[in-house]
């Protein structure tokens, strides 16, 4: 394709709401925004590499079949017609079987059928434009895997800088324009860290909210599912929409408009602060000073547990993946892996079961605890990476890759290790992009939406 004609992001401008209004409007049809987006993978994902499969054909003929029954006026709500893309650790029907980033045989815990988060999707009327990249059996940070290729971020043409991981690929295509929102796991910061090195924004859900059936586990204690959006708004509104189709109706809280001079932020004073590049801290502490200035109170809290989280990932996770493989088959395909990723697995090994009872029964201790810490805040703020993207080159040298690695992982880990719900808001710079996380308590995940679209606001006047 000529790269002049190349169209543009259907929904770089207003959003998934003026596409909803529009294509209920009759202005635009579903298959014109799904064919923009096909063509703009087929010209640019070459360079992004994004993508694990596209899924042309499919996406076509759903495209046209959600301009059908909104003109014979079957309306599936707000998402209908909307060409997404989805993390490829999901059963999809008439898809190919998720790889998750690996050439391994991969154990058979899928289940037979559809992915009941996918199904809730395509019953929201979401045109699946295909499956983006892992990383291997989603075990890094960085978005680097060398099984299925690392995708580029865009946020760097000139040079390979890493994306983020996991959810590498959904990252990327939704900062290249290649989808209108894409969907992610997060068990660590698989969503926040590539929405935070990619410039876009990124929702965790509070694990157990939606269901991870049909989808490759990592930890399932803490494995949750989250969107990768152009916006706070974008996801506010494919939070709402996605949990009608699931449940029937909206996650509702009794509460009143948020208005920014009545929320109290916790600023925890440990753990995520530490190690922060100066450019960062002098970033958020500029966004901290822009929501105060709009009347936001800010507390210093410590939070004693989030150092734990050091302790617990490096046992749960492995250990995790070693009671899928089971030891003779993982060691088996090792030299398909990833060495890496295939060492951390192999780490497991090692693991005592009393020693890992332990930390979960600590994890679970403390995240009670910080349940009740929460009273009285609205949101905890810090920065989601305390790093920049760094170039894939940078990673070759273990003891740097390990150093980079955990500082992305410093200050998204402890959400996950205790129970909460987190997204990552971009942050303007004139550097590669930075994330501002914002966590909630447990199962209020709507309310933290509703806050960021308001944080968003702010930070983007």
């Amino acid at each position: 394709m000529n790269m002049n004609n190349l169209p543009t992001d259907p929904f770089n401008e207003g959003g998934l709401q003026r596409f909803a209004d529009d294509f209920r409007a009759g202005k635009v049809s579903s298959e014109t925004a799904t064919k923009a987006y096909l063509d703009r993978i087929a010209a640019l994902d070459h360079k992004w590499q994004a993508f694990e499969h596209v899924a042309h054909d499919t996406a076509i003929t759903t495209a046209r079949a959600m301009d059908m029954l909104i003109k014979s006026g079957t309306d599936l709500g707000p998402l209908m017609g909307v060409p997404i893309a989805v993390k490829d650790v999901f059963q999809i029907n008439g898809l190919p079987k998720p790889h998750v980033g690996s050439n391994m045989d991969l154990p058979d815990v899928l289940g037979p059928g559809e992915a009941t988060f996918i199904q809730a999707l395509k019953n929201a009327g979401c045109v699946i434009l295909g499956q983006t990249k892992a990383v291997e059996l989603c075990l890094g940070i960085a978005g680097h895997s060398t099984p299925r290729g690392t995708p580029w971020n865009p946020a760097d043409p000139e040079q390979h800088r890493v994306p983020g991981g996991s959810s590498s690929g959904s990252g990327v295509a939704v900062a290249a324009g290649l989808c209108a929102f894409a969907i992610g796991s997060d068990s660590g910061g698989s969503v926040r860290v590539p929405a935070a090195f990619n410039g876009i924004f990124g929702l965790k859900t509070t694990a157990g909210l939606w269901p991870v059936d049909g989808a490759f586990p990592l930890d399932p204690r803490v494995d949750s599912i989250g969107l990768l959006t152009k916006s706070a708004k974008d996801a506010l509104l494919a939070f709402n929409a996605i949990n009608v189709s699931l449940f029937g109706h909206q996650k509702h809280h009794e509460s009143a408009p948020i208005r920014l001079s009545r929320l109290t932020f916790g600023q925890p004073t440990n753990h995520f602060t530490e190690q922060v590049d100066p450019l960062i801290a002098q970033a958020v502490e500029h966004a901290n000073q822009q929501l105060h200035e709009k009347g936001v109170l800010f507390e210093d809290i410590i939070v004693a547990q989030a150092p734990e989280r050091a302790d617990y990932f490096p046992v749960s996770m492995p250990s995790s993946l070693l009671s899928i493989f089971g030891k003779d088959n993982f060691l088996a395909q090792r030299h398909l892996m990833d060495p890496v990723i295939a060492k951390r697995v192999e780490s497991g090994l090692e693991v005592k079961a009393y020693e890992f009872l332990a930390l979960e029964d600590r994890r679970v201790a403390s995240s009670k605890a910080v349940a009740k810490q929460f009273a009285g805040f609205d949101a905890w703020v810090s920065p989601t990476t305390t790093n920049f993207s760094p170039l894939v080159s940078e990673l070759e040298d273990p003891t740097k890759g390990m150093r980079l690695a955990l500082g992305m992982t410093q200050n998204t880990q402890p959400a996950n290790y205790l129970g909460l719900c987190a997204v990552s808001v971009p942050l303007p710079t004139d550097t590669l992009p930075i994330g501002y996380q914002l966590m909630g308590a447990a199962n209020t995940d709507l309310r933290l939406l509703e806050i960021a679209v308001k944080v968003e606001e702010t930070l983007r006047a």
